[in-house]
């Protein structure tokens, strides 16, 4: 039998009624003929609680304690599931990442899959069972402890199934109906896409658009997995959502698929620091190992042999990373005159395949952001992205403003 792997987000499994819903799809193609193997998150608000809890218990706590914890809401939700299926006469089977097994490396918190051996599993669809309901975002170490995988580790877990079990497709399910050209709250003429490249997929992810974690899109992109992203609220036709796919696949795809934005950013500049080798390694090694997630940089020369080095990274981390440069000049590896903060930044992006066969997208980003009267602090860019940073208040104003300059909303 073809094996199809669905996930159902937190949302889509809230409450009893939206579990039956939910079982009803998985019924619907389990009579198409699929074995299914559904990935399923804790109840929305659940790991929430959960962490409140431990944070709440201890201050500086046990991660292996942290783990066990938080893990429990999915095997709640995988049980009520199975017990659903059951209850309309499909052989279902809750299954904890530990007895798959899900095998993780010891990173308790962020751990990483290594290996999902098949054989146990497909024992059971070989001996009648139809649905193999999964709990997400766990699996087991080395050491035989529970681990997690970090938030939005089910997209992850679905798309690692989906290559280990060599499915068809991998189908996730969540609260909007597709991937959109921008944030629909934001840009009303936002579009949703039809197809879109894995890579134009995996940008958009790690640029602030939340509907795929970026760990599941690195590991389809890798295994050649069909990832599917459509709503658990509305009926689906086998058109429906949005196909995350080989660039291969699309036969034609505008210049700029989609445009990205990440509120919470903040930008460092480290002043009048001395140029010279090894410089940028002793600011950001210290950085990397304070677990500082440093995005943009951009480095000033100045003709006295001097410069000014400027980072972003989200601002909740903005305590640490001053900690960290603290630490640096402290020990007197690193000397500058001052560190300026500026935590009312917004980074907005542009990504697209197209970029790649298409010159001047740069110039007329910048273009339109200048006609708007918008000024750029930072700008960064790749083969298929340009990002730029900016005022936090004309975020909207940008996003609005480029959407139309690149008429996204066209097909």
């Amino acid at each position: 039998m073809p094996i199809l792997v669905m996930k159902f987000g937190g949302t889509s499994v809230a409450t009893l009624d939206r579990i039956r819903r939910v079982a009803k799809r998985v019924g619907v193609e389990v009579a198409k003929g699929y074995d299914v193997i559904v990935i399923v998150s804790a109840m929305s608000g659940e790991t929430n609680k959960l962490v409140g809890y431990v944070n709440e218990t201890s201050e500086l706590f046990d991660a292996r304690e942290y783990d066990a914890i938080v893990s429990s809401g999915e095997n709640v939700t995988a049980g009520l599931m199975a017990l659903t299926l059951q209850e309309m006469d499909v052989p279902a089977r809750s299954w904890q990442g530990w007895q798959v097994p899900v095998k993780t490396t010891n990173a308790h918190a962020s751990a990483r899959i290594e290996e999902i051996p098949p054989a146990n599993i497909l024992q059971k669809f070989e001996e009648g069972m139809k649905v193999a309901v999964v709990a997400g975002f766990q699996g087991i170490s080395s050491e035989g402890r529970i681990t997690t995988l970090g938030r939005g580790g089910s997209d992850t877990t679905a798309v690692a199934f989906a290559a280990a079990f060599e499915a068809e497709r991998c189908d996730i399910y969540t609260d909007v109906d597709g991937v959109y050209t921008t944030d629909p709250r934001i840009c009303e003429k936002a579009r949703k896409l039809d197809k879109i490249a894995f890579e134009e997929m995996l940008e958009l992810a790690s640029l602030g658009a939340k509907v795929l974690q970026t760990r599941s899109v690195e590991l389809a992109m890798r295994y050649k997995v069909k990832l599917r992203v459509l709503s658990s609220f509305e009926e689906q036709s086998d058109e429906a959502g949005t196909l995350v796919c080989d660039e291969e696949d699309i036969m034609e795809s505008n210049v700029v698929a989609g445009v990205a934005y990440s509120r919470d950013e903040a930008k460092m500049t480290l002043v009048s620091v001395a140029d010279r080798p090894g410089i940028a390694a002793a600011i950001f090694g210290p950085l990397a190992e304070a677990g500082i997630n440093v995005d943009m940089i951009i480095q000033n020369i100045s003709e006295d042999g001097r410069t000014d080095m400027t980072f972003s990274c989200p601002t909740d981390q903005v305590a640490r990373a001053e900690k960290a440069i603290e630490g640096i000049k402290a020990s007197g590896e690193l000397n500058f005159s001052g560190v300026d903060i500026d935590q009312s930044v917004a980074k907005i992006s542009i990504v697209g395949i197209g970029m790649r066969s298409h010159a001047g997208v740069a110039s007329k980003m910048f273009k339109v952001l200048s006609n708007e009267g918008i000024n750029i602090k930072v700008i960064t860019t790749s083969e298929i992205k340009v990002s730029v940073l900016i005022e936090r208040k004309y975020m909207e104003l940008a996003v609005q403003s480029l959407h139309d300059a690149f008429e996204l909303e066209k097909a």
